[in-house]
């Protein structure tokens, strides 16, 4: 499957709004739960995949009620697919391509989420970097996911050593690992 990235589109905050607003009602009995726009979507002037990325952010204690919540407005619950501390869900349509996630407060999966897109809206030029490198990527007619998260893994380790202070070295080579599990 062929990986698209285009350039970014001003529509990208304002459809994740729309959908924001939606998951809020839809999270009101949920205690705490915040709807956090990440991924390179979230990232104005950043070229990216046309699909937005959300996490819904919630104590621990939370989770089975926002899995819920979300269950209850026509979302699929998928399971952790093999993250800890997020939860994935496939959305009741299309309208607009996305993956939303439960993540539970605090684990590195969100940290590492937040920082990225904090650093890459204050940096144009890792952004600029990081945005050369996916468009090149997706020129490959082969590139699959894998292989595709695994070619940006040098940048985004770029990226989150500006996030100055917020990872150890043990959780910046897990996160390399994630996304590049043979790297």
């Amino acid at each position: 499957m062929a990986i698209t990235v285009v350039p970014y589109s001003a529509d990208w905050p304002v459809r994740f709004e729309r959908l924001a607003g939606t998951l809020r009602a839809a999270l009101r009995g949920v205690p705490g739960a915040v709807v956090e726009h990440v991924g390179s979507t979230s990232v104005p002037g950043l070229a990216a995949k046309p699909v937005l990325d959300v996490d819904v952010i919630v104590p621990g204690r939370d989770v089975p009620g926002a899995v819920a919540a979300l269950a209850a407005v026509g979302y699929v619950h998928r399971g952790d697919l093999g993250v800890a501390g997020r939860e994935a869900f496939r959305a009741p349509d299309e309208d607009p391509a996305r993956h939303v996630y439960v993540c539970t407060r605090g684990t590195l999966n969100v940290r590492n989420h937040l920082a990225v897109r904090d650093v890459l809206r204050r940096r144009p030029d890792l952004r600029e970097e990081y945005g050369a490198v996916k468009l090149a990527l997706a020129t490959d007619p082969r590139m699959d996911v894998a292989a595709y998260l695994a070619g940006k893994t040098a940048v985004l380790q770029k990226v989150l050593a500006a996030a100055t202070g917020e990872f150890t070295e043990e959780e910046l080579l897990r996160i390399r690992r994630l996304n590049d599990p043979e790297g």
